[in-house]
């Protein structure tokens, strides 16, 4: 990790730190906390029928907290390199002490193939190599892959939407990104703390390359056409 990315990492894990406590209220309906991700994410794992699933960037446990209750005699648990938000999640009772580890998601400390499904809700936007994280998941995955993101060519008016893909298609958005965010890659918001800018296509291929089915779900209402996503 060079000192540009490490510096990154330690804005993204302050910021963390210090809105833990108020973290639930400031992301409310996202992620792990939207009913129709949840929704979605549990009519998925009912066609894997998993046994152990881990939750990569856990936050405060809403995400474990849904899935050990909906699916039962599922052994979840999670992996969170914020020790602040491991302790609200013991702290509101969503998680016992002990099933949250601390630790990275771009170094899992498991065995290959270990676990039924590994799952990310929402934080790969907050990591300058998401695709580090995602091949982690890959590896230690024994039937599922699920990752819940955002996506840059959803976000915006239809007309900034087109252009981003557009962009991104002339091979420019880099470089366009590279001047936006005046050459950090990154913006900082009162709400979020850091974010890249990131797309779940952006993993399309890594996912491609080991899996056998894809399945992507939108977590809204859109009206997909033919040449309005980057694959």
């Amino acid at each position: 990790m060079n000192s540009s990315e490490h510096d990154a990492v330690a804005i993204q894990r302050e910021y963390c730190t210090k809105t833990a406590a108020q973290y639930d209220a400031m992301h409310a309906g996202e992620g792990d906390a939207q009913p129709e991700i949840l929704r979605s994410v549990h009519a998925l794992l009912q066609m894997v029928q998993p046994g152990t699933l881990l939750d990569v960037g856990s936050g405060t446990g809403r995400g474990i907290q849904f899935l050990r209750g909906a699916i039962p005699n599922l052994s979840a648990f999670g992996i969170e390199p914020v020790h602040a938000l491991i302790d609200q999640s013991v702290e509101k009772g969503r998680v016992p002490a002990g099933i949250t580890l601390q630790g990275s998601g771009g170094a899992l400390p498991f065995k290959d193939a270990s676990i039924d499904v590994v799952c990310s809700f929402a934080i790969l936007h907050h990591v300058r190599e998401p695709n580090k994280i995602v091949r982690e998941m890959l590896r230690v995955a024994r039937k599922a892959v699920l990752i819940v993101g955002s996506n840059r060519f959803g976000q915006g008016s239809w007309a900034a939407r087109v252009l981003k893909l557009a962009l991104y298609k002339m091979g420019l958005w880099r470089v366009v990104n590279y001047v936006k965010t005046r050459g950090k890659g990154y913006m900082i918001s009162e709400g979020d703390g850091l974010a890249y800018s990131y797309s779940v296509y952006d993993s399309f291929d890594c996912l491609a390359s080991a899996a056998a089915h894809l399945v992507v779900n939108p977590a809204g209402a859109v009206k997909a056409k033919s040449g309005s996503t980057p694959c």
